[in-house]
C-alpha cells in the first residue's frame, strides 16, 4: 500500500487543526482575555505568519539529516505538548510565548508537501497538487465548523485540546509508516543533486513575487469575516459563521471532483479567475447576503484555479532534489503575503470599516493578474526544460 494516502491524512488533521481558530481569533481573543482590539489581533497573526515562515527552512535543513517523518514524530509530541498548555494558560504573554512556540512545531508539517512531490511522477503532479489543494480546503470547512462548534458550546480555552488530539493522530500516522515500512524514502536527499537550469533561480524569485500579492489578496478578508457575516446577516452562531467562512473549501471540492472525471479546463492562464475572484470579493463588500454567499462561491471557484496553476509552475521549475528547498523559498513568500495581510486587516477594519479588507483584496487580485503578466509571461513562452505532453494534459 503506498504511504501517499496516509500522508495526505496526516497534511489533512494538520490542516484542520491549524484552521479551527482562524476565522475566530476575534471572538477567541475576546472570550479568553477581553482584548477586542481588532489591532492586537492582526498584530498576533502576523506574528504567527512569521515565526512559521522562519521555522520552515530550518526544519527542511534538519529533515535532509533525520528524515521527513521521524522529524516529524518529536515536532508534533512537541507540539501536543504546547496545545496543552495553551488550554490552561491564563496570561496574555504566556499564551502569545506558548502558542508562538506551538506553530514553530506545528511547521514542520508543511514538509510533507515537497517530500510527497519528490517521489510523485511529473504526469501526477497535477492531480496531487489538486488534491493536496483540496485537502487545504477541506480541512479549512472542518476546522472552521469545528473551531465554531467548539465555541459555541464550550470553552475557547478547549480548541488547543482538540489541536492536541490532532497532534496525536499525527504522530501515531508516521509511527505507522515507520514501522511498516511504508515510507522507504525518509530521506529524500539520498537523490543525486540536479543543478538548476538556466534562469530558473530568477524565475522562482518573480514566481515568489506573484504569489506573494496573491496570498497576501485572498488573506486580508479571513481574520474579520466571521464577525463581517454576523453584522451583514444580523443571524449569530460561530458554527453557521464557520460553515459560511468555509464555502470557497466545498467548492474547491467540487471542482476536484469534476477535474477527476476528466472535465479539468485546460491552459495556465491565471487572469480569468482572478478577475472572477475580484468579482467574488467585491459582492461580497456589498453586504447583501445573497450577494455575499454568490460571491464566497465564485471567491472559492478563484482559488483553487489560481493556487493549483501557480504550484504547478513551481514544480516544472524545480528539479526532485530541490522541491523541499525551492518550496520552502515560495513559502517565504506565501508566508510573507499572508503576514502583510494579517497584520493589515485589522488596521484597514479601523480605518475603513469591515468592508475595506474585501475591497482591498480586490485591487490586489487586480495588481496580481498585472503581475504575472509582466513578471512571468516571458518564462511561460520559454520554460526552463521541456514539459512532459502528458503532464503538459493533466495540469487544470
Amino acid at each position: 500500500m503506498s504511504p501517499t494516502p496516509w500522508l495526505v491524512a496526516v497534511t489533512a488533521v494538520a490542516v484542520i487543526s491549524d484552521a479551527m481558530l482562524l476565522p475566530f481569533y476575534p471572538q477567541f481573543f475576546a472570550a479568553r482575555f477581553g482584548v477586542e482590539d481588532p489591532s492586537h489581533v492582526g498584530a498576533y497573526l502576523a506574528m504567527s505568519c512569521l515565526v512559521v515562515m522562519l521555522a520552515l527552512p530550518a526544519w527542511a535543513r534538519l529533515a535532509r539529516s533525520v528524515g521527513t517523518l521521524r522529524l516529524l514524530i518529536g515536532t508534533q509530541v512537541v507540539a501536543g505538548g504546547l496545545s496543552l498548555a495553551c488550554a490552561v494558560v491564563t496570561s496574555l504573554p504566556g499564551f502569545w510565548g506558548l502558542s508562538l512556540a506551538m506553530l514553530v512545531a506545528k511547521a514542520s508539517y508543511l514538509l510533507v508537501y515537497p517530500y510527497l512531490m519528490h517521489f510523485a511522477p511529473r504526469d501526477r503532479h497535477a492531480t496531487l497538487i489538486g488534491t493536496l489543494s483540496v485537502v487545504v480546503h477541506a480541512g479549512g470547512i472542518l476546522g472552521a465548523v469545528i473551531g465554531g462548534l467548539v465555541l459555541e458550546h464550550w470553552q475557547a480555552a478547549q480548541v488547543f485540546q482538540v489541536m492536541a488530539v490532532s497532534d496525536a493522530l499525527q504522530v501515531a500516522v508516521c509511527l505507522l509508516l515507520l514501522r511498516r515500512g511504508r515510507a522507504p524514502h525518509s530521506l529524500p536527499h539520498a537523490a543525486p543533486a540536479t543543478p538548476p537550469a538556466p534562469g530558473t533561480s530568477g524565475a522562482i524569485l518573480r514566481l515568489g513575487l506573484v504569489m506573494l500579492l496573491f496570498y497576501l489578496s485572498a488573506t486580508l478578508a479571513r481574520p474579520f469575516f466571521a464577525q463581517y457575516w454576523a453584522l451583514a446577516s444580523g443571524l449569530s452562531g460561530e458554527l453557521l459563521a464557520g460553515a459560511v467562512f468555509a464555502i470557497p473549501g466545498g467548492v474547491a471540492v467540487a471542482l476536484l471532483a469534476l477535474d477527476l472525471l476528466g472535465r479539468r479546463p485546460g491552459g495556465e492562464a491565471i487572469a480569468a479567475p482572478l478577475a472572477i475572484g475580484l468579482t467574488g470579493l467585491l459582492l461580497q463588500a456589498s453586504g447583501e447576503i445573497a450577494a455575499l454567499l454568490a460571491g464566497r462561491l465564485l471567491f472559492g471557484w478563484a482559488l483553487f484555479r489560481v493556487t493549483v496553476r501557480l504550484e504547478v509552475r513551481l514544480f516544472r521549475l524545480s528539479t526532485p532534489d530541490r522541491y523541499a528547498s525551492d518550496f520552502s523559498k515560495i513559502h517565504l513568500f506565501q508566508g510573507l503575503g499572508v503576514l502583510i495581510a494579517s497584520w493589515g486587516a485589522g488596521r484597514l477594519v479601523d480605518a475603513q470599516g469591515p468592508t475595506g479588507p474585501f475591497l482591498v483584496a480586490a485591487l490586489g487580485f487586480a495588481l496580481c493578474a498585472l503581475a504575472h503578466r509582466l513578471l512571468l509571461t516571458t518564462a511561460e513562452a520559454t520554460p526552463a526544460r521541456p514539459i512532459d505532453p502528458v503532464s503538459a494534459r493533466t495540469r487544470p
